[in-house]
C-alpha cells in the first residue's frame, strides 16, 4: 500500500482507517532501531520494534492498496475485517501479540458504524475495548508496560467523548494520556528505572496513536518520539540491553529470565476450550499471551519445554505456523549487532610470530577455545552475522604478524576473507574451513615460527582430515535424503548435506555420529552451543560410550548460536 496514493482523510471513515494504518507502519519503521533499545529484559523474544512493526505491516498487506479502499459502512466493516484478521495472524512477539490485541478491540466499534464514519463514541469504546482485551489475554499482567498505556488512553478517550467532544479532540486527550502512561512506567516497573529507559511496547503504542490522530485532524505531528530527556540521555550514551520490553507478565525472577524459548502459534480450537488451555501452559512458562476468537487464536509463550508448550493444544484443537526461538541465540546475534560499531579485535598478547592467525567466530566459549589455540585476534560473527571486509582488515592488521593466516570458519564468510586478504598489504592466506571444528583442527598443525606457506600448507590439510558435523533446527519444511524435514525438527548435517533429522536434539546428534563414524576413528569432539542442556549432552556421551566403547569423547563449551552441537571426529 503506497500512502502517497491518496491524500489526508479528516475522517476515520474506510480510508482514514486504512491510512492511518499506513502511517503507524511508517512511524514504526523510523523508529524500530529506537524502541528496540528501550529493551532491558535479558531475556528477549525479539525486537519490540521489529515486532510492532511486522505486526501492522501484515495488516497493511491485508487490506491492499489504499486506491481500492471504498466507503459508506460496508468498506469500513471490510478494512476493520482486515485490521484484526492481519494482525492477529501476522503478530510477532510479545508486544505484536499483545498490540494485535488492542487494534482487534478497537475495530470492533469502528466497524459497527452505521455511516461507515467512526466518531467520538466509536473511537473510545474501541480504546476501551482493546485496553481490556489485552489485559485479559495476558495470564500474568504488569503495569509498567504497553497494558498501562492502553489503559490510560482508553480512560482519556472515554471521558473526552462523555465529555461532548469531537473525534479530533478525543483522540488528542487518549494521546496525552497515553504519553503521561508511558513516562510514569518506570515508576512502575524499577527495571525500566534501573535502565533509564521507558517501556518500549508502550513507545510503539503512542506511535499508532500518533497516526489516529494525524488522519482525523489533517495535521503531521512530526517524527521525533516524545520521551523524557533523561531517556534520550540514555539512549545516546548507548545503554540497554536486548530483550522485549514489552514482556506482560511478571519480569525476571525466581528463576523466570532463564526459560530458554519463545514458542508461538496459530491455534485452531474453539473459544470455550480456551480457559483450560491457559490453565496448562501457566504450568510451563511465562510471558503467556492467547488473543483471537471465534476459533482462530494467537499463542505466545517462554517455556523451557517445547514439546509441552505444542503438546498442550492437541488436547483442544489444531496448531499451525508453529515457531520456536531460541531467546540465547538471539541474545548473541543482537550483542553482535549491537557490537557491529566497535572494534572487532582484541589486543594481541604474547611474544611476536613469524605467521599470526586471524579466526571467525561467535560464543565466548569458542573464543577463548581459539585464543587457547593461538589465535592472535577472533572477529566476531559465524552463521547469519557474517562480518564485514573491512572488519576482518582490522583484524589482519591488528596482529603483530606481517604474515598472517585467515579461518573463515563458515562457507559464508570465505569471500569475504579472501577479499579481506587481498586489499591488505601484508602476506594473507585463507585457509577455507568451512566450519569450527576444520578451523580447530587447522590450529593442531599451527606454528607461530614457521612461515607463511608452510602455516597454510599444514593447515589446510590438517582441516581437510577432521570429519565435521553440526545439528541445528530446520526453519521451513523440506525434503532431504534422509527423508522429509519438518519445520522444527533437529537435523545433523555434514559437508555432504543433511545426513540425520530428530525430533529431539539428542536423537539427531547420535544419529549424525553413528552416520560419520568410521572403523579407524578414535576421537569424538563435542562443542556445546546455545540451545543444548546437561541432560541432552549426556544423552550423547552415554550413546557413545554404550555403542561405541572404544571411542574417546571430548566436550567443550562454545557458546556457539544456532547450533547446538559441533562435532568432529577423527
Amino acid at each position: 500500500m503506497d500512502r502517497s496514493a491518496a491524500p489526508s482523510c479528516h475522517v476515520l471513515d474506510a480510508r482514514g482507517v486504512a491510512e492511518a494504518v499506513v502511517i503507524a507502519r511508517d512511524l514504526l519503521a523510523l523508529h524500530q532501531a529506537t524502541i528496540n533499545r528501550l529493551n532491558v529484559y535479558p531475556v528477549p523474544d525479539g525486537d519490540t520494534g521489529t515486532n510492532m512493526l511486522l505486526t501492522v505491516g501484515s495488516i497493511v498487506e491485508e487490506i491492499g492498496p489504499l486506491e481500492s479502499v471504498g466507503t459508506g459502512s460496508h468498506a469500513m466493516k471490510a478494512v476493520c475485517k482486515a485490521v484484526a484478521h492481519g494482525s492477529l495472524m501476522g503478530a510477532r512477539g510479545n508486544s505484536g501479540v499483545i498490540l494485535c490485541q488492542v487494534l482487534r478491540g478497537l475495530s470492533g466499534p469502528l466497524a459497527e458504524s452505521v455511516d461507515g464514519r467512526a466518531h467520538a463514541d466509536a473511537v473510545a469504546r474501541g480504546l476501551v475495548a482493546g485496553a481490556e482485551a489485552a489485559r485479559a489475554a495476558v495470564l500474568r499482567p504488569v503495569d509498567g508496560t504497553i497494558l498501562s498505556v492502553a489503559d490510560a488512553a482508553g480512560a482519556a478517550a472515554s471521558a473526552a467523548a462523555q465529555s461532548g467532544l469531537g473525534l479530533a479532540e478525543t483522540l488528542g486527550a487518549a494521546r496525552r494520556a497515553a504519553v503521561a502512561a508511558l513516562w510514569k512506567t518506570p515508576e512502575q516497573l524499577p527495571v525500566l528505572a534501573r535502565a533509564g529507559v521507558v517501556d518500549a511496547g508502550g513507545t510503539g503504542l503512542v506511535l499508532v496513536l500518533d497516526a489516529l490522530c494525524e488522519v482525523a485532524t489533517g495535521e503531521h505531528l512530526g517524527v521525533e518520539l516524545e520521551l523524557p530527556s533523561d531517556v534520550l540521555a540514555t539512549l545516546g550514551s548507548g545503554s540497554g540491553s536486548a530483550g522485549d520490553s514489552s514482556r506482560t507478565s511478571a519480569p525476571p525472577g525466581d528463576g523466570q529470565g532463564e526459560l530458554r524459548y519463545e514458542v508461538m502459534y496459530l491455534l485452531n480450537a474453539p473459544d470455550e476450550a480456551i480457559p483450560a488451555f491457559k490453565d496448562v501452559w501457566a504450568g510451563v512458562g511465562d510471558s503467556i499471551v492467547v488473543v483471537g476468537g471465534d476459533g482462530l487464536w494467537n499463542c505466545h509463550i517462554h517455556t523451557d519445554d517445547i514439546g509441552a508448550a505444542i503438546e498442550a493444544c492437541l488436547d483442544v484443537g489444531r496448531p499451525r505456523d508453529i515457531r520456536v526461538t531460541d531467546l540465547a541465540e538471539q541474545v548473541e546475534e543482537e550483542q553482535w549487532v549491537r557490537q557491529a560499531g566497535e572494534s572487532p579485535v582484541e589486543e594481541p598478547a604474547g611474544p611476536t610470530p613469524r605467521t599470526s592467525v586471524v579466526a571467525v567466530a561467535t560464543g565466548d566459549g569458542l573464543r577463548r577455545i581459539f585464543r587457547s589455540l593461538g589465535v592472535g585476534i577472533t572477529v566476531r560473527g559465524g552463521q547469519s552475522m557474517n562480518p564485514s571486509t573491512a572488519e576482518i582488515l582490522d583484524a589482519i592488521e591488528a596482529v603483530p604478524a606481517g604474515d598472517v593466516v585467515i579461518l573463515p570458519n563458515n562457507s559464508n564468510v570465505v569471500p569475504v576473507a579472501e577479499q579481506a586478504a587481498a586489499r591488505s598489504a601484508k602476506r594473507v592466506r585463507v585457509v577455507p574451513t568451512r566450519g569450527i571444528p576444520e578451523g580447530f583442527a587447522a590450529l593442531l598443525d599451527y606454528d607461530p615460527q614457521a612461515s607463511l606457506e608452510e602455516n597454510a600448507a599444514a593447515m589446510d590439510s590438517a582441516s581437510r582430515r577432521v570429519v565435521a558435523g553440526e545439528v541445528t533446527r530446520a526453519v521451513r519444511a523440506a525434503d532431504s535424503e534422509v527423508g522429509a524435514i519438518a519445520e522444527g525438527d533437529f537435523i545433523g548435517v555434514s559437508r555432504a548435506g543433511v545426513e540425520s533429522i530428530g525430533h529431539t536434539l539428542s536423537d539427531a546428534t547420535c544419529a549424525l555420529i553413528e552416520r560419520l563414524l568410521r572403523p579407524e576413528h578414535e576421537i569424538v569432539t563435542l562443542i556445546e552451543g546455545t540451545g543444548t542442556s546437561v541432560a541432552e549432552s549426556r544423552k550423547v556421551t552415554e550413546w557413545l560410550r554404550a555403542e561405541h566403547p572404544d571411542v574417546t569423547v571430548e566436550r567443550h563449551v562454545g557458546g556457539q548460536p544456532l547450533y547446538p552441537f559441533l562435532l568432529s571426529i577423527e
